[in-house]
């Protein structure tokens, strides 16, 4: 998993391009998810036979995950925060009917994701933190102001144009190009084949870069990015 900030460094190094969904691919595509390392393997055990502190560290070692997937699908830190809540009951509510052949990260990443789509669907409502707000905390921590800048606008305009996505754009959009899943297991995420993920991804790009040319050309500007005008 990459970080946000490198994420949207190649997303929007990638904007000005064309983008073909069949040329999305991995090299580990045609290869099965590995399993769980051992230890992993005995704390789900005995979680799935009600050793709480097992669950908890199932908890300690996801919530960082679940939280970035979440806040980057419904853009508000306190929303994110309850649907990690709701995440991690239902995990805890269905741990026991897991398959540990799989990877618990998939199963995991899947629930955050359909929780987050309900989310949005319930509510209407896609929220960001202000640009100013993001400047302000980043400046406190005496980091270069120039640098600072630059990486929240660049953050703030991907924000505001993941708008325009469905939810499943949305979806395909953060786990590969934010979270930097791969295609395979980004389809065992969304529970879609593999090309249809491609497709959904091919929108999602072509309807930011869109948006990111209407709204901030001088973003796509500053960074050397050709636009169509």
């Amino acid at each position: 998993m990459v970080s946000a900030k490198s994420g949207e460094r190649k997303f929007v190094k990638e904007a000005g391009k064309d983008v073909d969904p069949k040329n999305d691919r991995d090299e580990s595509e045609g290869t099965e998810s590995s399993a769980e390392d051992s230890e992993l393997l005995a704390v789900i055990e005995r979680a799935k036979n009600g050793d709480e502190s097992a669950y908890q560290q199932i908890v300690d070692k996801y919530k960082t995950q679940v939280a970035s997937i979440a806040y980057k699908m419904v853009g508000d830190y306190e929303d994110a925060k309850d649907i990690s809540q709701i995440v991690f009951v239902k995990t805890y509510q269905n741990l026991v009917n897991f398959d540990t052949t799989k990877k618990l990260s998939t199963w995991l990443y899947r629930i955050t994701i359909n929780a987050s789509i309900d989310f949005i669907r319930k509510h209407k409502k896609h929220k960001h933190e202000l640009l100013d707000n993001i400047f302000g905390e980043l400046k406190e921590k005496k980091q270069d102001v120039e640098k600072v800048y630059q990486r929240s606008l660049i953050k703030w305009a991907i924000d505001d144009s993941m708008d325009a996505l469905n939810p499943r754009q949305k979806a395909v959009f953060v786990l590969r190009d934010l979270e930097g899943l791969d295609i395979r297991e980004v389809a065992q995420i969304t529970d879609m084949p593999q090309a249809t993920v491609r497709w959904y991804l091919h929108r999602a790009r072509s309807k930011l870069r869109s948006e990111l040319t209407k709204h901030h050309p001088e973003l796509l500007k500053k960074m050397g990015i050709k636009h169509e005008v």
